[in-house]
């Protein structure tokens, strides 16, 4: 996640993106760098305009909470009918098995 950060920061700073400078960002902040990790950003950032994507997040909606699910009858209801529909797969099964053996 730090060279995410590294790069959003070099991104602001307006320098470029590169194992390089990742791995310089990365070091300054007190951290061990990653040449794999740094190549593999580098790699997955490239042709990718930050600001863009930062300015087309913030003009997203957020998203809402799924409405909460209603507590009491529908669930009972629920369960009752998966048990009769459990019921009725169970007696044409048996009807099938039944015609087998005349």
């Amino acid at each position: 996640m730090e060279y995410i950060y590294a790069a959003l920061l070099l991104d602001s700073a307006g320098k470029e993106i590169n194992e390089k400078n990742l791995m310089e960002v990365v070091k300054a902040a007190g951290m061990e760098p990653d040449e794999a990790q740094a190549k593999a950003v580098v790699a997955s950032l490239k042709g990718v305009n930050i600001k863009d994507i930062i300015k087309n997040a913030q003009a997203a909606p957020a998203p809402q909470a799924a409405p909460q699910a209603q507590v009491g009858a529908p669930a009972a209801k629920k369960e009752k009918e998966s048990k009769e529909d459990e019921k009725k797969k169970e007696e044409e099964a048996a009807g099938g098995l039944a015609s087998l053996f005349g």
